[in-house]
């Protein structure tokens, strides 16, 4: 079956019209053609062996309409003719030669003349008669018709379907586009049915930009009101002396950076703006530099293609930092690679960490997640949001991240694909 609506749609309607064809086709063949011509054959066979047998007993030609004549051996053809498409000629042909005494070849050139060589007595005779007397007349004309305009009214029918199944289209695309952050103008069109599924598209998306917009209000307040009593707190610890304040002052910085992860990760991408042209390798390159310059020990690695996405690059960098983050805070070394084709972009995070095992790495995803087994949590203070901020902004882009293996440096594996 083919896998899209129009092609499974066009085989709904190729499939009747060509059976049709076919059935028609065949029983009035059967039934009409083959009937009307074998019957018309047999009696010119029979007005023929009387032509012929007059004219050699009695030198009469003109019996019933067919005048024979006495010619030649050499201008007998070697063989039967027949046209390709003259399917009534196959019965013709083979009925005459049943029931014409002597009869050795048969031409059927075109729709108007039957020749017969017949031998009597040693004497070769040519019969010419009309086609009309052995043959209903153009009978492939009905083929052609019904080939012709069954091929020019499934052509209309395929405009109209595409015409239909346009509106389906252009509604897939608007859903996939809002499924990676993007906004396309779409108006409702089509068919009855398809105009409500695209209203109650636009009413869900429109629910969703409430929501976002709502959460993104919710989350500005929410900030605002915590960094206010942590903001007196550091004001209140300025006040005691060195030796109490350190500790406290420390926890307060704990406090605060757990506050602004939770926050980074309920925003989400809602401020991050949209996509953009931007060309990932150059990215990719900025954001090792960067890491390199601040100390951790993070290699690019082979960079594959070239060209620009649709990106956000603000989230994109940030993805790519939080798993170069966990990279460098679970392993010793990092390395970062990229391929890019005219179908996907891949982007590799590698480690030679002790990686994360297969049956936990669906789990490792999820946020608050901090598997003990995989992550040494005296390594580092997180507290199980990188990877989900990574999967959350993946997912914005239209794409997925995946867990597994590095093939040389034993770690874990964490790639963004993204489809183009």
């Amino acid at each position: 079956m083919p896998r899209s609506l129009f092609g499974r749609a066009a085989l709904i309607l190729v499939l009747p019209v060509v059976t049709l064809q076919l059935v028609v086709s065949i029983v009035f063949v059967q039934r009409h053609f083959e009937d009307v011509t074998e019957q018309l054959s047999r009696e010119l066979s029979r007005a023929v062996n009387l032509a012929v047998d007059e004219a050699v007993a009695t030198g009469i030609d003109g019996v019933l309409g067919v005048f024979p004549r006495a010619v030649d051996d050499a201008a007998e053809p070697a063989e039967n003719l027949r046209r390709w498409y003259d399917f009534t000629g196959i019965i013709v042909i083979r009925t005459l030669d049943a029931r014409v005494r002597g009869l050795e070849k048969v031409e059927l050139p075109d729709d108007k003349i039957v020749r017969l060589y017949i031998r009597r007595n040693g004497q070769l005779w040519l019969v010419s008669v009309d086609r009309t007397r052995s043959s209903a007349a153009n009978a492939h004309q009905l083929f052609v018709n019904m080939m012709f305009f069954g091929i020019l009214m499934t052509l209309i029918a395929f405009l109209y379907l595409r015409n239909q199944l346009r509106p389906i289209t252009r509604m897939a695309e608007a859903a996939e586009a809002f499924g990676k952050g993007r906004i396309v103008r779409y108006s409702p069109a089509g068919a009855t049915e398809v105009r409500a599924a695209g209203r109650a598209f636009l009413d869900m998306r429109s629910r969703i930009e409430r929501h976002i917009e709502q959460r993104t209000m919710m989350l500005s307040g929410v900030s605002h009101d915590l960094r206010t009593p942590i903001t007196r707190l550091r004001l209140g610890l300025s006040l005691l002396d060195d030796e109490d304040r350190e500790p406290l002052e420390r926890d307060v910085e704990e406090m605060q950076r757990l506050i602004d992860t939770f926050l980074d990760f309920a925003r989400g991408d809602a401020q991050a703006g949209p996509p953009e042209p931007v060309d990932p390798m150059a990215l990719i390159t900025s954001i090792v530099e960067d890491a390199q310059r601040a100390g951790q020990n993070v290699s690019l690695g082979a960079l594959d293609g070239q060209g620009e996405a649709a990106l956000r690059p603000r989230s994109m960098r940030r993805a790519i930092e939080n798993l170069i983050g966990n990279a460098t805070r679970y392993g010793t070394q990092c390395r970062v690679s990229a391929n890019m084709t005219e179908r996907s972009l891949r982007i590799r995070v590698e480690d030679d960490g002790p990686g994360i095992p297969p049956e936990d790495r669906e789990s490792a995803l999820k946020p608050f997640v901090r598997l003990d087994p995989a992550r040494n949590q005296n390594k580092g203070s997180g507290v199980g949001l990188g990877l989900a901020i990574a999967a959350d902004i993946t997912r914005s882009h239209g794409g997925v991240l995946r867990l597994g293996e590095s093939d040389d440096l034993g770690g874990l594996r964490a790639e963004i694909v993204i489809a183009l």
